[in-house]
């Protein structure tokens, strides 16, 4: 890791340390991309759902700050000043007049560039376990504005539950979501960069045969309302599936295998190249996943459940 940028303006303050914070995956339902904007952003309409596939991270006070990962692709995780995670250190600290002095470790469950928002997420959790570990006291709210000037999806990680978001994602309404959704995940070889793909259904787009638009998410917001889950499967959209299919075709059986093993429906993961499906319960989705897990169509296969918290210390 860099040397801090600059002194320390006092010392640390809160608890002794380590902190420890649970942070979950997210995945869109829906995902309406939007025309390139003159910051670089795509405009964005998006309805988050925060599941139960969670990374860790611990906070504790070091000479300097320190980065470790361990867990599933900890190998692709950079430990130096591009992590988002360390990010979040150095701009909570100078928004605190902290000292950025903290060693993070990282255990990873999200899948690293699987389109679940897995740098997000750990941005999330060193924002909460910082404030925990320095004793500053911030609302989640006003952690959020340091969250918003990270990335799309790090404000969503802090609060979790369901949201809409638009903007370029980072501004949030709650969604009223009671019912428990249950997911099957469908985990990748090998991660799909989240620029990459934005690029390419840029290019899909400027050809003279785009990929389909998504309609709008009104309908989306209806069939979360219903206690079935049937009718919310019919409306799961991403607008940047046709892009990470493009980039990764073996992906449309990934697609198929899920349907074929019984899912009432799925989609890629926001960016990909990680899918999605959704189950009528909790036994529904072990039997996906068991039948999805035999076609041999992805490198292995989880269960989860939603809506469930944002980043919180445990």
């Amino acid at each position: 890791m860099p040397e801090p940028e600059a002194e320390p303006i006092r010392p640390l303050s809160g608890l002794p340390g380590p902190i420890r914070v649970r942070v979950p995956a997210k995945i869109n339902l829906h995902l309406a991309v939007g025309p390139l904007r003159d910051d670089g952003f795509h405009e964005l309409t998006t309805v988050y759902q925060a599941i139960s596939l969670y990374d860790q991270l611990t906070a504790e006070p070091a000479p300097a700050l320190e980065l470790a990962v361990t867990g599933e692709g900890a190998d692709d995780v950079p430990l130096d000043g591009s992590n988002l995670a360390a990010r979040a250190v150095y701009a909570l600290a100078e928004a605190t007049g902290r000292s950025p002095n903290v060693r993070l470790t990282m255990r990873k469950g999200i899948p690293v560039a699987g389109g679940m928002a897995g740098g997000s997420a750990d941005a999330a959790a060193a924002l909460v376990a910082c404030d925990a570990l320095w004793g500053t006291g911030l609302t989640r709210d006003e952690l959020a504005e340091t969250a918003a000037e990270l990335g799309s999806d790090v404000p969503f990680a802090l609060y979790g539950g369901t949201a809409l978001g638009t903007g370029h994602g980072e501004v949030l309404s709650p969604v009223l979501a009671r019912t428990q959704r249950h997911w099957v995940i469908a985990l990748a070889d090998g991660g799909l960069s989240t620029p990459t793909v934005f690029a390419e259904l840029d290019r899909l787009r400027g050809t003279g045969r785009p990929p389909p638009r998504t309609a709008g998410h009104d309908a989306l917001l209806r069939a979360l309302r219903d206690s079935e889950s049937a009718p919310l499967a019919k409306v799961i959209t991403n607008d940047l599936q046709p892009a990470a299919i493009s980039l990764r075709p073996a992906l449309r059986r990934t697609l198929a295998a899920g349907v074929e093993s019984g899912a009432l429906g799925g989609a890629v993961s926001g960016s990909g190249p990680t899918c999605v499906f959704l189950a009528e319960d909790r036994e529904h989705a072990i039997r996906v996943a068991a039948g999805l897990a035999g076609l041999g169509v992805c490198r292995t296969v989880r269960t989860a459940h939603g809506p469930v918290p944002g980043a919180r210390v445990i």
